[in-house]
């Protein structure tokens, strides 16, 4: 039985870092985090949005900081996670979350896009890990990050995005190797298609919705909740001995094969009784 949001206090007094927290998964991480007892440092490149989710929270001044950050500029991201640090008197908790996509081959996206995709995706994983490890390491504390299932497989037209999200696994996982002598845990989630801003600006589209419908297992996309309880777990004490992980929550997605279903085919023409009373076929192919 799943507990109600704010029945666990995980992380009561501990302060916790997101990145890309105005909307989304970002925002969803914030609110699980703040019910679960945390004091929490938030940052995205819309301001007028995040000081809205934000204030949503309920949280004392003294339990909030908050700022306008572009996560792609290493020094802005230097300067939030050392002002987050004094303001909430240390780091317990990064969450590097901030992400954005672009669609095009190789041959059609421009440098700029290549550059800016894998800066606020990947660069700024490696910005913020770089800024809070001194803080963690005085904590014992942790570092989850927002990769995406994308990041394992290859999707049509999203190049930069499979790139990016590429490394991001890979460097959390190096990473978890580098620093659990520190005392340091690192692991990433890796979501699959989830109802979020960056989504569904494409499922607004019916045949698109359609197609998500017919390749989940689970019929639907995730939420930015079950995103945000993934996050969750990885950075509490229900996953100490858990780092370098990539922790997939897409509703079955990637458990398949990729192959036509020529279960719900078959079934659909009414061969199903017909298919199931055949003898199996003989060895080779």
């Amino acid at each position: 039985m799943t507990e109600p949001l704010g029945s666990m206090r995980r992380f009561a007094g501990k302060a916790v870092a997101i990145t890309g927290a105005a909307s989304g998964i970002g925002a969803a991480a914030a609110a699980r985090f703040a019910a679960e007892g945390a004091r929490l440092a938030l940052c995205d490149l819309n301001a007028d949005r995040l000081n809205e989710s934000s204030a949503a929270l309920g949280l004392a001044e003294a339990d909030l900081f908050v700022r306008a950050v572009d996560v792609s500029d290493g020094a802005a991201v230097e300067a939030f996670v050392a002002d987050a640090a004094a303001a909430l008197g240390g780091l317990d908790v990064l969450v590097n979350n901030a992400g954005i996509g672009c669609f095009g081959h190789v041959d059609e996206i421009t440098p700029e896009q290549w550059r800016r995709t894998l800066a606020v995706d990947l660069d700024a994983v490696f910005f913020g890990s770089r800024a809070a490890l001194p803080y963690l390491r005085e904590s014992q504390g942790c570092i989850v990050n927002t990769a995406s299932i994308s990041g394992a497989f290859g999707d049509p037209g999203l190049v930069a995005y499979n790139v990016a999200k590429a490394g991001v696994i890979n460097l959390t996982r190096n990473m978890a190797v580098d620093h659990a002598d520190d005392g340091i845990r690192v692991n990433c989630i890796c979501p699959g298609g989830a109802a979020t801003t960056m989504i569904k600006a494409h499922t607004r589209d019916e045949p698109i919705m359609a197609e998500y419908e017919r390749l989940v297992p689970m019929g639907r996309l995730g939420t930015p909740e079950e995103m945000a309880a993934g996050i969750a777990f990885l950075a509490s004490a229900d996953a100490s001995y858990i780092t370098g992980h990539a922790l997939t929550i897409d509703g079955g997605v990637t458990a398949q094969t990729g192959q036509p279903n020529f279960d719900r085919i078959y079934r659909e023409r009414g061969w199903d009784k017909k298919m199931l009373a055949r003898k199996p076929e003989p060895e080779g192919r």
